[in-house]
C-alpha cells in the first residue's frame, strides 16, 4: 500500500537553503525577541492582552450600567429608595460602585494601551497587576449581579411583550450617539422565563454579527440565573462567539471560554469538539515556521489530548480530523525547527565554523518528535553529514540508507548513495511501500510571496463554532436552533455525526399566492 505525504506538504511554502535566506531569518529572530522580551509568551502580546482586558471591562461596564439604570428607575418611583445609589449596604448603592471600579480601571487599561501605541516607556508589571485587577473586578461584578438577582425580580412577566426603546446617547456603548438601548430592560430586571428570550436574542445577535451585544446577553443568563437550563450551552456560546469574531484578540478569549466550559462539564457529549475547536483557536494564530512557535505547540498538545480521549472522540470524523490537524502542525514545528538547524548546519559544515551540536540536536529532535515530517529526507542528509564530520561512519550510514530506502524518489537518494559507496556501507533496496512518498510539490511565486506577505501558514481549519456557523442561513437547522427546542440543552442522539454545526437543511415554505376569485357566472333562465 503507497504511503501518501501529508495534505500540508503540497501547499506549504519550500523551504529555501541559500544563505541569503538565513540572514533574513536571523533578522527576523532578532525583532522577533525584542517584541517577545515584553510579551507573555503564553497570553501573546501587551498590546493583544491589554485589548483582552479592555474587551472583559467594556462587558462589565455595559452590564452593570443596565442593571443600574433599571434600578435608579425603580429608585425615582419609591421615597424609601431614593438614597440607595450612596448606601454600598443596597443592591444599587453595591453596583453603581462597582460601576465606578470597573471605569477606574478600564481608564488606568487606556492609558497603558496609549503608552504601547505610541512606544513610550512603561513597567512590566503594571501590566500583570492591571490582568490581576481585572481578574478580581470579573469575580466581584459575577457575585454582585449574581447576589442582587432577588432585588431586580419583577413579578409582572412581559415575556413576549414588544419593549420601550429608551432614547441613549449610545446603544449599550457600542454604536454613536442617537441609538436606542433596546435591551436595557432585558438586561437589568429578572424574570422568570426570561433565560429563555435572553438565549434566543442572543442567538440573533450573534448571527448578525453583533457579538458583543451577544456575548452580553448570553453573560447575562451566566450572572444572573444560575438554575437556568440555558447556562451550559450560554457558557459554550460565549466561547463560539469569539471564536466567530476571530480576531487575536477574540481568539484568546475563545481559548479560555472554551477551557472554562470543559472544567465545569467535562462529561458533556460536546466535549470533544470543543477541545478540537480550543486547537483550531490555537492554530489561527500561528504564523510562518520562522516566527514564534508557542501557539503551535499549544495546539499539538490540545490535538494529542485529543486523540488520547476514550469513547466518541476516537469515532469518526472527530478522530480524522484531530489527525490531519496534528500532522500539519507538526509540520510547522518541523520546519521551525529546521530552519535553526539549517542555520547551524551552515555555519558549522560549509563555513567550518561552531555550531555542530546545534544542528545536530535540532535536527534529532526533529527525527524522533516529527516521524511523519514533510521534509523528513532533508533533515536525515543534514543529519548523517553532522556524523560524518565527526567521523562517525556508522551512524551517517544509517541515515543514508534510511533516506535511500524509504524515500526513493527523494533529490538526496543520489548522494545519500556515493557516500554509502565512499563510507563502504550496503546500498539498501527500496521499500515498496514507500515508492508513492513524493518530495513536496513547489509552491508558486505568488503564492509563496503571499504567505510571506500576509504571514500565512496554509492549514486546515473550520471557522465555524461548535453550536453555530460563520454565516448565518435561515435555510439551516444548527446546534444552537435544537438548544433552543429543547429548552436548554441537546441530545446526544441530535449530535450530528459529521463535523458540522447543521442537523438539517429546512425548506423554506413558499409564500401564499393571492388567489383571483372564481368568476360568477349568472344563471341561464
Amino acid at each position: 500500500m503507497g504511503v501518501k505525504r501529508s495534505p500540508v506538504a503540497r501547499d506549504i511554502m519550500v523551504v529555501d537553503l541559500k544563505r541569503a535566506f538565513f540572514l533574513s531569518f536571523v533578522f527576523a529572530l532578532a525583532f522577533a525577541s525584542i517584541g517577545f522580551a515584553q510579551a507573555k509568551a503564553e497570553d501573546g502580546t501587551v498590546a493583544q492582552r491589554l485589548d483582552v482586558m479592555r474587551d472583559k471591562l467594556e462587558r462589565m461596564r455595559r452590564s452593570l450600567s443596565s442593571v443600574v439604570s433599571v434600578l435608579r428607575d425603580e429608585a425615582k418611583n419609591d421615597k424609601l429608595k431614593k438614597d440607595d445609589e450612596k448606601k454600598l449596604d443596597t443592591p444599587l448603592g453595591r453596583l453603581a460602585a462597582l460601576e465606578k471600579d470597573v471605569s477606574r480601571v478600564q481608564s488606568d487599561v487606556n492609558s497603558l494601551h496609549g503608552k504601547v501605541d505610541r512606544a513610550e516607556k512603561y513597567e512590566r508589571g503594571d501590566v500583570d497587576t492591571l490582568e490581576q485587577s481585572v481578574a478580581d473586578l470579573k469575580t466581584r461584578v459575577d457575585a454582585a449581579l449574581l447576589e442582587t438577582a432577588s432585588a431586580r425580580a419583577n413579578p409582572a412577566s412581559t415575556i413576549g411583550q414588544p419593549r420601550d426603546k429608551k432614547k441613549k446617547k449610545k446603544f449599550l456603548g457600542i454604536f454613536g450617539g442617537g441609538g436606542s438601548d433596546e435591551y436595557e430592560e432585558l438586561l437589568g430586571s429578572v424574570q422568570a422565563g426570561r433565560d429563555r428570550e435572553l438565549f434566543v436574542v442572543a442567538t440573533r445577535e450573534v448571527r448578525k454579527h453583533n457579538y458583543d451585544v451577544g456575548r452580553l446577553l448570553f453573560q447575562t443568563i451566566i450572572t444572573t440565573y444560575p438554575d437556568s437550563p440555558y447556562l451550559p450551552m450560554s457558557k459554550l456560546a460565549v466561547g463560539d462567539s469569539f471564536y466567530l469574531e476571530g480576531d487575536t484578540s477574540a481568539l484568546i478569549q475563545a481559548v479560555a471560554a472554551y477551557q472554562d466550559w470543559l472544567t465545569f462539564f467535562p462529561t458533556h457529549a460536546l466535549t470533544c469538539r470543543v477541545i478540537l475547536k480550543i486547537a483550531e483557536a490555537e492554530m489561527r494564530q500561528i504564523g510562518l515556521p520562522d516566527r514564534d512557535a508557542t501557539r503551535a505547540k499549544r495546539a499539538e498538545t490540545r490535538l494529542k489530548a485529543l486523540l488520547q480521549q476514550q469513547g466518541q472522540c476516537l469515532n469518526g470524523e472527530i478522530k480524522d480530523a484531530a489527525e490531519l490537524r496534528l500532522r500539519q502542525v507538526q509540520d510547522n514545528l518541523g520546519l521551525h525547527n529546521l530552519l535553526i538547524a539549517t542555520y547551524y548546519y551552515t555555519l558549522s559544515v560549509e563555513q567550518k565554523k561552531s555550531g555542530l551540536k546545534g544542528a545536530q540536536s535540532r535536527l534529532r529532535e526533529i527525527v524522533d518528535k516529527y516521524p511523519n515530517f514533510s521534509f523528513m529526507d532533508e533533515v536525515l542528509f543534514k543529519l548523517a553529514n553532522t556524523y560524518l564530520i565527526e567521523e562517525e561512519t556508522d551512524q551517517a550510514a544509517r541515515y543514508f540508507q534510511k533516506i535511500v530506502s524509504d524515500y526513493p524518489n527523494s533529490d538526496y537518494v543520489a548522494k545519500s548513495k556515493e557516500q554509502l559507496e565512499l563510507i563502504g556501507a550496503t546500498i539498501p533496496p527500496p521499500n515498496p511501500d514507500r515508492m508513492n512518498v513524493m518530495p513536496p510539490e513547489d509552491v508558486s511565486f505568488f503564492q509563496n510571496f503571499k504567505n510571506q506577505l500576509f504571514g500565512i501558514y496554509p492549514m486546515t481549519i473550520d471557522k465555524n463554532g461548535v453550536l453555530m456557523t460563520s454565516n448565518f442561513d435561515k435555510e439551516k437547522f444548527e446546534m444552537i436552533d435544537q438548544i433552543i427546542e429543547n429548552q436548554g440543552d441537546i441530545l446526544v442522539n441530535q449530535i450530528p455525526q459529521a463535523l458540522t454545526t447543521v442537523i438539517k437543511q429546512t425548506t423554506p415554505q413558499p409564500k401564499p399566492s393571492a388567489q383571483t376569485p372564481p368568476v360568477q357566472v349568472p344563471k341561464q333562465p
